[in-house]
């Protein structure tokens, strides 16, 4: 029986893992990280291993060679392996956009993105997984990328990720919402973190900071997203589906219609998050500029399940005529 490169990739990563994992006596996520390195170096880094051990991960390491795999596979081997990782230790800030999303996320910055080249912003970078999949997707343009987190394991594993991928991606460890040295780019896509901003202090800097008690994350990550948007860039953010029913909704509203052209929002199928309360919708938002004109009118659209392929032909049909009649 043969198997396909995702899983043979992904045994290599989860069997050196868990080598890694026994002999440092770290959490799997950690013993990912370092098995990843390792790879990508072509070396083994930890001088700490028994000769048994060392032996065993050379022998693992030496069944694949990267340069044989596509991007893509290399970036489903490694995600089935952090999944594993986040299954056996949850933290609630350590979960992954589901696949599906990321693909047709991928999908619409292609499609309102035309120009050849590219430079992204992922403020709630992670893993680095919604930001290689989209990147992934854009066929021959050529795209370079900023991840910024402040969870320095997710982000060495973004890194790590990266790396193996050959990606382009320059990677900040910090408070996405404190100030970031980066040039304005074209995309901005994240899954946003939802949720109340602790720091008062540093929410107080931005327009849509709470009149009083905390502000919402979510929010601010708007904001700091479109202070980082070339005019005419384009921001695709996964939003809570109540984004604009909350008692900070109308401020929020008041800041888009000042700052940016609303282009779409889209619900996404329920069945993809654990209940209705934790369901989102992608909002697509253009930066206002001297030549960028708003759409007609915004595409709304309720996505059906992804494996309906009918239902979803019909769908990039709606997304193709709206683009035709609104962004030519």
């Amino acid at each position: 029986m043969t198997i396909s490169p995702v899983e043979q990739l992904f045994t290599v990563f989860n069997e050196t893992a868990s080598l890694l994992q026994e002999e440092l006596q770290c959490t799997y996520l950690e013993a990912l990280a370092e098995t990843g390195e390792n790879i990508f170096q072509e070396a083994i880094l930890q001088d700490e291993l028994s000769e048994l051990t060392k032996k065993r991960l050379m022998k693992s390491y030496e069944s694949v060679s990267l340069d044989k795999f596509s991007k893509e596979n290399i970036r489903k081997g490694f995600q089935l392996s952090i999944l594993k990782g986040m299954k056996e230790n949850t933290q609630p800030n350590h979960q992954m956009t589901p696949d599906s999303i990321g693909m047709f996320i991928g999908y619409l910055v292609q499609k309102f993105y035309t120009k050849k080249e590219m430079r992204l912003l992922d403020l709630a970078v992670g893993t680095g997984n919604l930001l290689t999949s989209v990147i992934n997707q854009q066929g021959e343009k050529k795209a370079e990328a900023i991840g910024v987190d402040i969870d320095d394991l997710l982000l060495q594993l973004a890194f790590i990720n990266a790396n193996l991928q050959e990606q382009p991606i320059e990677f900040f460890n910090q408070d996405s919402l404190d100030k970031l040295f980066i040039d304005p780019v074209d995309i901005v896509i994240s899954d946003l973190p939802v949720g109340y901003y602790p720091n008062d202090v540093g929410a107080s800097e931005y327009e849509l900071k709470a009149e009083t008690g905390h502000s919402y994350a979510h929010h601010l990550f708007i904001e700091q997203s479109i202070n980082h948007l070339k005019p005419g860039g384009f921001g695709f953010f996964m939003v809570p589906n109540g984004l604009f029913e909350s008692e900070q909704a109308p401020k929020l509203h008041a800041y888009l219609k000042e700052a940016v052209h609303i282009q779409a929002i889209m619900q996404l199928p329920l069945t993809l998050f654990k209940n209705k309360q934790a369901g989102k919708s992608i909002l697509i938002l253009q930066k206002k500029g001297d030549t960028i004109k708003a759409p007609k009118q915004v595409l709304l659209a309720s996505i059906p399940s992804f494996s309906n392929m009918q239902a979803m032909e019909k769908i990039l049909g709606q997304v193709d005529q709206w683009l035709q009649e609104n962004k030519q």
